[in-house]
């Protein structure tokens, strides 16, 4: 039965999952903004949330805990040196899900995940 199981299978195996969140995860850290299809944004918020709200606080247990889900050092520095800070004062809910349309190939719904406050001009 499928009682209490949360979150979306998204028709791969757990490893391909987790390698696909881990990649997508680290293109939107770099870029602060993606374009990808709307229950993967869902799900990749349900997993970056919570590892921005660990970043709040730079303690090496912190930064070992955000590398052991994200496994990038450059990735891991950007979070505690901008994105932490950034949110320092929000208590939560720090990406927006925008919906963008219909992908053309298969219709799939698409969507555009940021995070808020973020810098007009990104390097």
């Amino acid at each position: 039965m499928r009682h209490r199981k949360s979150g979306r299978q998204l028709n791969r195996n757990s490893s391909h999952r987790k390698a696909m969140f881990r990649n997508i995860a680290i293109s939107l850290i770099h870029h602060e903004f993606i374009k990808t299809t709307v229950p993967k944004a869902k799900e990749l918020r349900r997993m970056l949330e919570p590892l921005i709200t660990i970043s709040k606080k730079d303690s090496v247990s912190n930064r070992r805990l955000v590398f052991s889900r994200i496994r990038n050092h450059e990735t891991v520095a950007k979070v505690f040196t901008k994105l932490g800070p950034r949110f320092i004062n929000r208590p939560g809910g720090y990406i927006r899900i925008l919906k963008c349309g219909f992908r053309l190939g298969d219709n799939a719904s698409m969507a555009y995940i940021e995070f808020l406050d973020r810098p007009k001009n990104i390097d």
